[in-house]
């Protein structure tokens, strides 16, 4: 089958299409014919190798975290799902590879398509979707009559959480470049900040809830928005000494993630607000939770531009220039 592997880490490094075996099914696991892939930022991070420390992957091997496609075998203990459906998923790390023609996932971690959404549209969703899902509601329980602030609303995460948030009833504040304002107000945010002329710092108080997608400058200036008691989530890092625990990495790992989010930490606890750090995992039911959402409307996908398979390098390089409206998505099939 034709893939696309990152054959060594480095940031100016392309994407090597290639031709591979079919991935081997384990019997919890099943074979999905790949119409779709969405294309993540953090598939840049981790062709680059900034995620090495966190995840190691051994070179060469297949890139890609979203998914939608048609069930082609299922492994010997799998009862949810049988050949023929019409699936989304977000695979497990160390189990990734979507930049191909098939993927092997595991049962828990996949979800039937939405109907109302066309392959393209259904492989924008899983890891932005899980992303907004577990900060918004695993992790920081949001609530009616809640202020959360979104940054980067314009972006693949952003577009999903705003509408998510006012979902669940939350007030929503974003930032985004004067171009976007009317659109993201559209998704529903309710505040909408021009990040080129205006200091969010200044405009937003006394919020419930800040989701940080940004640099360290921005995360730093998040904490002043939030009133006592408040969350700072960040998905973007630095990683703290809980994250590093949840995925019981070494030794040096823990040291690493006290001492890189020690400043924040401490900034956080002298404001008496809460900082975690949130890496997305799969999840399949959860993702059966966001299904729902997207077939009653609720929730729509935002997807920027689709491109053919053989363009996934050029698709990749559209998500690093930050000029994307929502996601970027790679066709096929």
């Amino acid at each position: 089958m034709k893939v696309f592997i990152v054959e060594r880490y480095g940031k100016n490094q392309s994407l090597k299409a290639t031709d591979i075996p079919e991935p081997e099914l384990r019997e919890n696991e099943v074979l999905i014919e790949v119409h779709a892939a969405g294309v993540n930022l953090l598939d840049s991070k981790i062709r680059s190798g900034e995620f090495k420390l966190i995840l190691p992957y051994r070179t060469p091997f297949v890139l890609g975290h979203d998914v939608a496609g048609v069930i082609t075998q299922v492994g010997r203990r799998v009862t949810r799902f049988k050949v023929g459906d019409e699936v989304y998923s977000r695979p497990d790390d160390f189990r990734i590879g979507t930049f191909a023609e098939y993927v092997a996932v595991k049962e828990d971690s996949v979800a039937l398509k939405p109907r109302n959404l066309t392959m393209e549209e259904a492989a924008s969703i899983p890891l932005v979707g899980l992303t907004a899902w577990q900060a918004l509601v695993e992790v920081a329980h949001l609530k009616k009559g809640q202020k959360v602030f979104i940054q980067a609303g314009s972006g693949g995460v952003g577009t999903f959480a705003i509408q998510l948030a006012k979902h669940l009833g939350a007030t929503v504040a974003t930032t985004t470049g004067p171009g976007n304002i009317a659109w993201v107000q559209g998704l529903g945010a309710d505040t909408v900040i021009d990040y080129r002329k205006d200091d969010f710092e200044k405009v937003l108080h006394d919020y419930d809830l800040v989701l940080n997608s940004q640099d360290g400058e921005t995360l730093t200036q998040s904490v002043n928005v939030l009133k006592p008691g408040g969350r700072l989530i960040s998905i973007s890092g630095p990683p703290d000494p809980a994250f590093a625990e949840s995925i019981r990495g070494p030794w040096f790992l823990k040291l690493a993630t006290r001492i890189l989010s020690w400043g924040i930490r401490k900034k956080a606890k002298g404001r008496n607000v809460q900082y975690s750090f949130l890496f997305m995992r799969a999840n399949g039911r959860q993702l059966s939770q966001i299904t729902p959402l997207i077939e009653c409307g609720a929730i729509r996908p935002v997807v920027d531009k689709v491109f053919p398979f053989d363009s996934t390098n050029e698709a990749l390089a559209h998500v690093e220039s930050g000029r994307a409206k929502g996601k970027v998505v790679i066709k096929v099939r």
